[in-house]
């Protein structure tokens, strides 16, 4: 295993760039998966072969039998000839085969390197328990953490679900369910909003109403307006008024602060 590298080794992080690449794979970003794993992790080119062709339900070439360059150079062609989701499927594939390892550390350097790799890139991804999640501004990654922390916490199963519900359909592939990440962005922040009150029945929008001291003046009208609009585009869906990924991003953002902005104070009464 080679030894981290300068900038981890002192404390240097990656320094995070826009994100500009979701549902894509560029040939760059294939090429340095591959070279993560191979060069920082000294992981075999018969051994990522192996994972590459069991992603991609293809068999091995076996007229290449040398590591190098014959299989080497087949485990370039086949990341890139891959579609895009498949890369990423290559990614979490590779952390399973290295989880099952007794040594942990290869695992957790696959993560690290990774996830540094995608922040340097402006991938809009991130390695977490072995699943890659869609990955937002260093804001809303911060809100959703939080909130799925402090509704663990709480013992709000239900609500923390929803909230990982809400995730998994920002990072569906090859497409994002935009719609569904509204829905249970906002189901997340009405379930907690029931238990902060004590009425199991009621919706978000009709304990606005009833509780004006639900949250603090004025963000309970940008709560309200913002209920209207997630109405809107996660239940009542029009035709050409699918909501964009970054609008998505905001509501659950603003959905998971709300959620940890409840249970502090339901931790209060």
């Amino acid at each position: 295993m080679s030894p981290e590298p300068f900038s981890r080794r002192y404390g240097h992080g990656p320094e995070e760039r826009e994100i500009s690449i979701r549902n894509d794979a560029p040939q760059e970003v294939r090429a340095a998966i591959l070279q993560i794993a191979h060069g920082d992790l000294n992981l075999g080119p018969s051994y990522l072969r192996d994972i590459l062709c069991t992603v991609l339900r293809k068999l091995p070439d076996p007229s290449n039998w040398s590591e190098y360059p014959n299989i080497w150079d087949e485990c370039q062609w086949l990341i890139q000839g891959a579609s895009w989701y498949k890369v990423y499927d290559f990614v979490e594939a590779l952390y399973r085969q290295l989880a099952k390892s007794m040594d942990a550390e290869p695992a957790r350097q696959w993560v690290n390197l990774i996830n540094d790799y995608f922040l340097e890139a402006g991938v809009g991804w991130r390695l977490v328990d072995g699943l890659l999640e869609s990955r937002g501004p260093e804001a809303f990654e911060m809100a959703v953490d939080t909130a799925r922390s402090s509704l663990d916490g709480s013992g709000l199963s239900t609500a923390s679900r929803e909230i990982h519900e809400s995730l998994r359909d920002l990072s569906r592939r090859p497409e994002p369910d935009l719609t569904g990440a509204v829905h249970h962005a906002m189901a997340a922040l009405e379930c907690t909003a029931r238990e902060a009150v004590g009425d199991k029945r009621a919706t978000l929008g009709d304990l606005l109403k009833r509780y004006p001291d639900l949250f603090p003046k004025p963000l309970d009208e940008a709560l309200t307006k913002m209920w209207g609009y997630a109405s809107e585009m996660g239940r009542h869906v029009r035709e050409g008024r699918t909501p964009t990924h970054a609008e998505v991003e905001l509501i659950v953002g603003v959905a998971a602060s709300g959620c940890h902005y409840l249970t502090s104070k339901i931790h209060r009464t």
